[in-house]
């Protein structure tokens, strides 16, 4: 029977337990997406905490598009040298660490008017209200090689890992959706076809790391958007697909941002930030049960109770946490001593903002 803190693998890394922060952008590093002592802190905090692995918060992979401020970057070597002092003290203090990688695409907010930003296709987004530019194809090749440019900094800087960032509305999850990607070239139209930028990026950064490096990727199980976007039932053939590929583990969140599933009607855009436990987990358990690589769950991963369940009942491997790991870097520890502990997490939501993300109760206290 699988425990909670078991030992697991993801290809062929050992993780201490099934216990992962997910990908959050902390909004702290500099303005040039390098670290610095802040950044040092917060992750040593994280290491020391008792999560097996940190994804990072997303790092941008081409200079002139950042879709965040002082967010984390890996577009040029700059950043081997600059991220090794992070991976080693991770490493130093018990845990691994995997290098989220990203383009933002239209659903951004910064800077939108001075740069070029790209798209599947040239369709407005309704959150941000942004138009892009409709990638050509040499755009498309120079975004793969970017990506596979990104993990052989990762891998030489000292990063356990790579994380492709395709779920949350950003451009990878735009090529998957018939909304955003209306092209009519061999990167849209059929599912396969908006799917295969993201088969080219897996084989450009296999060619640039070793075999055994190991390359995760955040889907949504769902855009929610009908067969106006992503399905679930195209996100159950992309994983099969992945998971022939090599992929080391899938984490499955939904939406264009943290919002429960509702139907798979046509949704709003409104965002919601959901309280019930681990909302998305029936998508996940039938993924889990179609593929060999590891699935992670992310999104409302609260009570230990519920994760043991679902690892008793399904092929479900890992779990992984935002909002919970912003209040308390220390709660898998805590959970560890005692599975009765309840995350002081209340899912407000109000840790998310423009500025950054960090928990509103801890701001209180430092204020």
């Amino acid at each position: 029977m699988k425990e909670l803190f078991d030992t697991i693998r993801l290809g062929n890394l050992e993780l201490k337990n099934r216990c992962l922060r997910a990908a959050t952008w902390e909004g702290i590093a500099d303005a040039s997406g390098h670290i610095n002592d802040e950044v040092m802190a917060l992750y040593r905090d994280l290491a020391r905490g008792g999560a097996s692995a940190i994804i990072t918060g997303y790092a941008f992979v081409l200079k002139d598009e950042q879709p965040n401020p002082k967010m984390f970057g890996a577009y040029d070597d700059s950043f081997v040298d600059s991220y090794k002092p992070l991976t080693d003290m991770v490493h130093d203090n018990g845990s691994k660490i995997f290098l989220q990688l990203v383009y933002g695409g239209s659903f951004t907010w910064f800077d939108t008017e001075s740069r070029e930003i790209w798209g599947p296709s040239a369709v407005t987004n309704k959150i941000s209200g942004v138009t892009p530019k409709e990638m050509t194809p040499l755009d498309i090749q120079t975004l793969i090689e970017a990506f596979g440019d990104a993990a052989r900094r990762a891998m030489e800087s000292g990063f356990d890992g790579v994380e492709m960032h395709a779920g949350h509305g950003y451009l990878l999850n735009q090529f998957l959706s018939p909304f955003f990607n209306q092209r009519e070239d061999v990167f849209g139209g059929t599912s396969e076809k908006r799917a295969r930028i993201l088969f080219d990026i897996f084989e450009n950064i296999r060619k640039k790391t070793t075999p055994d490096f190991p390359i995760l990727i955040k889907l949504n199980c769902s855009d929610f958007m009908g067969t106006k976007g992503f399905t679930f039932e195209e996100c159950l053939a992309l994983c099969k697909k992945l998971d022939a590929m090599g992929i080391a583990g899938i984490e499955i969140s939904g939406g264009p941002v943290f919002r429960a599933p509702k139907t798979e009607k046509e949704t709003t855009y409104e965002v919601t930030l959901p309280a019930q436990d681990s909302y998305f987990s029936e998508y996940a358990r039938v993924i889990a049960e179609a593929v060999s690589a590891p699935v992670i769950l992310v999104g409302g991963n609260r009570s230990v109770d519920t994760m043991e369940q679902l690892l008793a009942d399904t092929d479900i491997a890992c779990f992984s946490f935002s909002r919970p790991l912003l209040c308390e870097p220390d709660l898998i520890n805590k959970w560890q001593a005692d599975k009765t502990v309840k995350p002081r997490c209340t899912s407000c939501g109000q840790c998310f903002t423009l500025d950054g993300n960090s928990c509103i109760q801890n701001r209180e206290k430092a204020a």
